[in-house]
């Protein structure tokens, strides 16, 4: 099979009949074989029975239903799992993604040998109150994840080599977080196109100001997996010393001039009436804290069935 187009939704009846006619048309007009993959994340509305519809009259319509809302990483999570073509794509199900984009996105993925290519909404029909937000966000991930030639990480419209999608998991809100997540699993070959974004046609967003919240505290979780997560002594034993070191460095000199001043008869306050004295103690106590942090990490780590698993290429 060609292609899988796989599709997260919630509450989304008005455009899924009009999402599945166009990219059947897209795939025909092209003589691709695939297959559409409609994961309904718990919608209150009548986009199930849509989907049931749309299975009947089209075989290449697939449909999973989740008992209740879990979130768009879990939906995308549940269809990489699913989905059979050689090459994947995702949008979202709000007619906002163009299907027209679709064979361009499989030609830089089966022609150029890429893994990954992301959406660049250049140009969006967002408010102000979104749009800014959303830079400062890509930044951010830009200069954290080291993928530079990205501007728009959380685009829907994502193509991805099979094996790509087959070697990731994708949790809680890291969508958002795809490229890093492929790139720490060895994927390198990310590129981003172009695409066209298209106003909202039916309903209303389901997202609000907190996703950008949430985002940067994900981005921030998957860095520290990402280079930590089977060494967390390597973070938390390196500060956790430095810590240590620093307070007990400043608790010596302190005892010392207070020992120096003592046997010259130098008037000097106790070590224990200065504020610096308090601070240095802080800080031991503190590196103590982070080292034992790290050292139980590191046994969890050790005992976890994923300690030796590692990305294989091929193999001969």
């Amino acid at each position: 099979m060609n292609i899988s187009v796989v599709i997260p939704l919630f509450n989304e009846e008005e455009s899924l009949p009009e999402l599945c006619e166009w990219i059947s048309k897209v795939m025909t007009t092209n003589s691709y074989s695939y297959e559409i993959i409609l994961i309904d994340d718990g919608s209150k509305d009548s986009s199930w029975k849509v989907i049931e519809t749309l299975s009947e009259s089209n075989r290449n319509i697939r449909g999973i239903k989740f008992r209740r809302n879990y979130g768009k990483s879990a939906a995308l999570n549940v269809g990489f799992e699913a989905c059979l073509g050689d090459v994947v794509i995702t949008m979202d199900a709000d007619l906002q993604d163009s299907p027209d984009e679709i064979p361009d996105l499989y030609k830089m993925i089966t022609e150029q040998g890429l893994d990954l290519v992301s959406g660049w909404k250049q140009k969006r029909y967002d408010p102000i109150s979104k749009t800014i937000p959303t830079k400062l966000f890509n930044w951010a991930t830009r200069k954290a994840s080291g993928i530079n030639n990205l501007h728009d990480f959380n685009c829907g419209l994502k193509a991805y080599k099979k094996d790509v999608v087959k070697n990731i998991e994708v949790y809680g809100e890291m969508h958002r977080y795809i490229p890093v997540i492929a790139k720490w699993a060895g994927f390198v070959k990310i590129e981003e196109k172009v695409v066209t974004h298209r106003e909202r046609k039916y309903g209303v967003t389901k997202f609000g100001l907190e996703r950008f919240i949430n985002g940067f505290l994900d981005l921030l979780s998957i860095t520290f997996v990402s280079k930590f997560g089977k060494r967390p002594m390597h973070f938390f034993g390196l500060w956790g010393t430095l810590s240590f070191f620093f307070g007990g460095l400043v608790s010596l000199i302190l005892i010392v001039e207070k020992v120096y001043k003592s046997h010259y008869l130098i008037p000097t306050r106790d070590v224990t009436d200065k504020p610096l004295f308090y601070l240095a103690l802080a800080a031991m106590i503190i590196g103590t804290q982070l080292f034992l942090a790290g050292f139980l990490g590191e046994m969890i780590s050790r005992n976890s069935n994923d300690r030796n698993r590692y990305q294989i290429e091929k193999k001969i």
